[in-house]
């Protein structure tokens, strides 16, 4: 009879997919926010890219403004569809934090591996999707902080301020969600069989430069090569930051379109393509957690 009043109180498993979840997530942003020199050295170089790099290339500066018609407004909108190549920068500096914050996920599965977590995650009834799932969801949290708080330096320093809204912004910051989580996805999948740190470094060091200057986070698309402006119509960085320019700086605007700025795409293509990229890698990364992530 007591065995069975025990049996009966006994708590029942919670085989939930999610289960777990935000107990893996909450482990790793509490590793991040208790050491805040971490953050303060992830911001010092989109902030001296901002403030230096940005404040001084002025390219509307190098061309003549004593020509009847011609004036220093006109020459930013037409080359960067907005006012100044510092809220230019700023757009792509999002994106950049972004970027790096993601190429970093995968770390932590390494670290967990070398030092015995995953094996203990594993042996748990935690499900790997939701193991991999509290890589990415740290990555993506973290990635959005460090990109308001850049935002904020940004406006600080100058940023145009003239398409700002609660609107505007709230989709900017869906924009770079979707960016996070995909790009986290992908790093955090091929960290999966990984152990060695030297080795996700290596990835890490690969693929960071190439996405993003193969994309329109510096320079417009326009003034770039044939062969490149292919490229860059393939690296999803590229869609995020023409989304965030077209939300927050009026990039697609009808000024700078008779300026003669173009965007890389509508606005509807970017998220559409942006939504595209996080579901499918996201599924990838689950799926292969499945067959990777064994105990």
């Amino acid at each position: 009879m007591e065995r069975e009043r025990a049996f009966r109180a006994a708590p029942k498993l919670d085989k939930s997919p999610l289960h777990g979840l935000w107990a893996l997530t909450n482990r790793d942003l509490i590793k991040w926010y208790k050491n805040p020199i971490q953050l303060i050295i992830s911001l010092v170089q989109p902030v001296v890219w901002l403030g230096l790099f940005g404040k001084a290339f002025n390219i509307a500066g190098l061309i003549p403004t004593n020509i009847p018609g011609v004036s220093a407004t006109a020459i930013d909108l037409a080359s960067f569809g907005t006012t100044s190549y510092f809220s230019y920068l700023a757009g792509g500096m999002l994106a950049f934090i972004i970027l790096f914050t993601a190429a970093f996920a995968g770390m932590s599965v390494v670290w967990d591996k070398r030092f015995g977590f995953m094996n203990k995650a594993m042996s748990t009834p935690v499900g790997r999707g939701a193991i991999v799932t509290g890589k990415v969801l740290q990555s993506v949290i973290r990635s959005l902080i460090q990109a308001a708080i850049v935002l904020i330096i940004a406006v600080v320093l100058g940023m145009d301020l003239t398409y700002f809204s609660a609107t505007t912004i709230a989709g900017a910051f869906v924009m770079l969600f979707l960016m996070s989580f995909g790009l986290s996805s992908l790093f955090v999948m091929l960290a999966l069989r990984s152990s060695d740190w030297q080795t996700q470094m290596a990835i890490i060091n690969l693929l960071n430069l190439p996405l993003l200057f193969a994309s329109n986070a510096m320079l417009p698309v326009k003034i770039m090569p044939g062969w490149l402006k292919t490229v860059i119509r393939f690296n999803p960085v590229s869609y995020a930051v023409d989304g965030v320019r077209q939300l927050l700086l009026g990039t697609g605007s009808a000024a700078a379109n008779a300026a003669g700025y173009t965007v890389l795409a509508p606005l509807w293509v970017d998220f559409a393509v942006l939504t595209g990229f996080a579901a499918l890698l996201s599924v990838l990364g689950i799926v292969l957690s499945w067959k990777l992530l064994s105990k």
